[in-house]
């Protein structure tokens, strides 16, 4: 019958008590069961978020999220909040549209500001913008180095003057904010002075100041840490005796672990390492040993001999003094021989004998880092031993196996005797030996972080499946119901074609027609026989066909 002729017949029925609204409230609850499976599936999906900004100044930060917020775009921070993450998806649109609003600033101007220059601006005005713009552009070039978050850059350029007494050389001041946890080492500082210096004209690397975020004078040259004092020590040397010491620490773990094994070992190292700079020029003098042989360098010998002198005669006074006059005697007569009767004088011979000196020239000049001193100190746990039934028990070290530490350790560290060095190896007991050897500490399963990660997730599909399984089985499987016992009465009341029938029509394509007619006929026959009984049936009893007829008005079928 109809559904026109069922609202007809039965005008008083609610449209939902209908057949139409009974197939109206099947699809909807279809509908719903595949939206709240549809969230449950968009719930458990997370989004993909990708970097939108990162190293922002917090002015930009608040700036770029409150659009965000405008936007409707979902954001989040990176941990640390040193970005701003979106989704993946939107990532280029967010970013275009933020720069349509200007986003982000920045903290610093460069040559752009000298594009919007007014008309009629002053000499100082335009001096002042240039400044300013070589300055922001210093600040840029320096945050592009890894280490640095932000900077600013102060430049005092004095007025030229025409005067040399009154010219001034221009300075510059540097401000670094490094990123949490980085550190800059004298090299990149040094960068960053040159950097500075060859950007402004007859600026000297030594008119650079840098400093960073803690107050700390970065650009300092002429700092010398006293010898031997550690407070005095700049970070480059603080940091070489660090490194000194555990390198021979490692040197010292790494030959005794494999006797002792892995844990038993402790070792610490104390370096005392002398910075100083020193310059030595000496020469040497030192005496000729007797026996040994000499060289010459010079020798000089001189002769001469003379009469001997006339005794002194005559009267006192000026005529003893007057030249002798003229000889009146030939020159070739014998010499006279004095009247006193005296001897001839004796010859003179003079001689002189210069030696080589030994001499020593020498200059030292002794490199800073040098070693003065090294103190060593290893602690070695006991021995533990593990029976059969698991029970640990500890023992200390041989005499032997504790001589052969120190040899190890003494050959490890470099020992040195002339030098002072130290060493002590100590065999004791460490903290928490009754543990067993292969004993973890074990943390509660509902403490651990990945079980808690775990359960979270777990508890999310849990609860979906939990919604899915409630809503199959209290909702869509009642409502499809009648509507898979309906299939099930139409298929059952489908004549079937006989297979003789059906086999001849597959080997005959023309007996098809026949085939469809004589399923047909079985059909009308059979409602014929039906027809025939209910109305035999209706005569023999019409109180049972009444109360079928009854039911049928009752259940609007």
């Amino acid at each position: 019958m109809a559904v026109a002729d069922q609202l007809q017949l039965n005008p008083a029925t609610p449209f939902i008590q209908t057949p139409l609204g009974k197939n109206f409230l099947r699809g909807l609850g279809v509908a719903v069961v595949v939206a709240i499976a549809a969230a449950l599936w968009m719930w458990n999906q997370q989004p993909e978020y990708r970097v939108l900004f990162a190293n922002y100044t917090d002015r930009d930060g608040g700036a770029i999220t409150a659009s965000l917020d405008q936007l409707n775009i979902k954001h989040k921070f990176s941990d640390g909040g040193g970005a701003i993450l979106v989704p993946a998806d939107q990532v280029h649109d967010a970013r275009l549209k933020l720069a349509a609003q200007g986003l982000p600033k920045g903290g610093n101007v460069g040559f752009e500001l000298m594009e919007n220059q007014k008309l009629g601006v002053s000499q100082f005005l335009e001096q002042v913008n240039f400044q300013r713009a070589l300055e922001g552009e210093l600040a840029r070039s320096i945050e592009s180095l890894a280490a640095v978050a932000t900077a600013r850059v102060h430049l005092a350029l004095p007025k030229p003057s025409v005067f040399v007494r009154e010219q001034q050389k221009p300075t510059a001041s540097v401000l670094l904010n490094l990123h949490p946890g980085r550190a800059i080492d004298a090299a990149q500082v040094s960068a960053i002075v040159h950097l500075v210096a060859s950007s402004v004209p007859e600026l000297l690397p030594s008119s650079v100041t840098v400093v960073d975020q803690a107050g700390s004078l970065l650009s300092d040259t002429s700092r010398s840490g006293a010898a031997g004092n550690a407070k005095n020590l700049d970070p480059n040397q603080l940091k070489y005796v660090q490194q000194l010491q555990q390198s021979i620490v490692k040197q010292v773990e790494s030959i005794i672990t494999p006797l002792v094994g892995e844990g038993n070992v402790r070792a610490e190292a104390t370096a005392d390492v002398d910075f100083s700079q020193s310059e030595q020029a000496a020469e040497t003098y030192k005496p000729n040993s007797p026996p040994g042989p000499t060289s010459i360098r010079s020798q000089q010998t001189s002769e001469g001999g003379g009469a001997a002198g006339a005794a002194a005669a005559g009267v006192p006074g000026a005529l003893s003094n007057q030249p002798p006059s003229s000889a009146s005697a030939p020159l070739t007569s014998a010499p006279a021989v004095p009247a006193s009767g005296g001897a001839a004088a004796p010859a003179r011979r003079d001689s002189s004998t210069n030696y080589e000196v030994d001499k020593t020239v020498r200059y030292e000049q002794k490199s800073m880092g040098g070693l003065r001193r090294l103190s060593v100190a290893v602690v070695v746990n006991y021995r533990r031993v593990v029976d059969a039934q698991g029970k640990v028990t500890i023992k200390p070290l041989s005499a032997a196996e504790v001589a052969q530490i120190n040899d190890l350790v003494k050959e490890a560290m470099g020992y040195n005797k002339e030098r002072g060095d130290t060493y002590n190896v100590a065999n004791s007991p460490f903290n928490g030996v009754d543990r067993p050897v292969d004993a973890v500490l074990v943390v509660e399963w509902w403490r651990d972080p990945g079980n808690l990660a775990l359960a979270k997730e777990t508890g999310k599909y849990l609860i979906s499946a939990v919604i899915l399984l409630y809503l199959f089985f209290k909702v869509l499987r009642p409502m499809l119901r009648p509507v898979l016992r309906k299939i099930d009465e139409v298929s059952a009341a489908t004549p079937e074609v006989d297979a003789p029938a059906l086999a001849f029509a597959e080997r005959e394509p023309g007996s098809a027609v026949k085939a469809m007619s004589a399923a047909q006929d079985s059909n009308a026959r059979g409602y014929r026989e039906n027809l025939t009984m209910a109305k035999a049936l209706a005569k023999e009893d019409p109180r049972v066909v009444a109360n079928v007829v009854k039911a049928w008005v009752g259940t609007n079928e």
